[in-house]
């Protein structure tokens, strides 16, 4: 469930201040649930994890990358090998098809390593604006974006970044949070989404930040009316 934009006012920049120092003192040290140690594992597993969940692309890799974890290894595999450990992902045929050719190509352009920037590792097949801006921020410490369904739901219920599509939210995003923030916003967003802001029944009433969120529906959900919005 995403609330009508036009029913949401923008937040303020005192609120966003506020909401991101929230966030910061709930999780400290933020980051993916996706299991990963190397540059080249978060690539594949970002990109195993389209349209698929962090825990089932976890139970994968827990298998595939103590075999095979880079890309000579992995291309040794072969595409049918591949399938064989990742087979319980979603659309698990054309994701080995784009790992193993994404191995290929960082072997012959890239000596084996994951690129640090945008154009070579969008050039990369099954990696798109999302999967590179997850990556540069997760493995290489960029301040970029990756909005997925739940920091798009979250932006335009709270007022955060208010947009008709991803991209919309994304540049919203990164012009309004400050810079001090930026680098773990994503995985504070994204983790606030998954398990409170979550679509359906949203945990208001939990939320540490629900004094800051300008959603007119949040007291329907707990939050608590005494707490004086309009002064922050």
């Amino acid at each position: 469930m995403v609330t009508k934009t036009s029913t949401v006012k923008n937040m303020t920049k005192k609120q966003i201040k506020t909401f991101f120092e929230r966030l910061r003192d709930q999780r400290p040290n933020p980051t993916t649930e996706l299991n990963f140690s190397t540059p080249f594992e978060l690539l594949v597993a970002v990109t195993l994890s389209a349209q698929a969940t962090d825990v089932s692309v976890n139970k994968a890799t827990d298998k595939l990358f103590p075999i095979a974890n880079t890309p000579e290894t992995i291309l040794g595999l072969g595409v049918e090998g591949l399938k064989q450990y990742i087979r319980t992902i979603g659309l698990y045929n054309s994701k080995a098809e784009n790992v193993i050719k994404t191995c290929q190509i960082l072997i012959e352009r890239h000596n084996s390593q994951v690129p640090n920037n945008r154009a070579d590792l969008e050039a990369l097949p099954g990696v798109g604006r999302k999967t590179a801006n997850v990556v540069l921020n997760t493995a290489f410490g960029h301040p970029t974006m990756a909005v997925d369904t739940h920091i798009f739901r979250l932006g335009n219920r709270t007022g955060l970044a208010v947009g008709k599509n991803v991209l919309e939210v994304e540049h919203r995003l990164v012009k309004v949070i400050p810079k001090e923030f930026m680098v773990d916003a994503h995985h504070w967003l994204i983790l606030h989404g998954r398990y409170c802001c979550i679509a359906r029944k949203p945990k208001c009433a939990e939320c540490v930040v629900s004094d800051v969120c300008n959603w007119p529906e949040r007291f329907e959900f707990g939050a608590a009316r005494a707490i004086p919005v309009n002064n922050i």
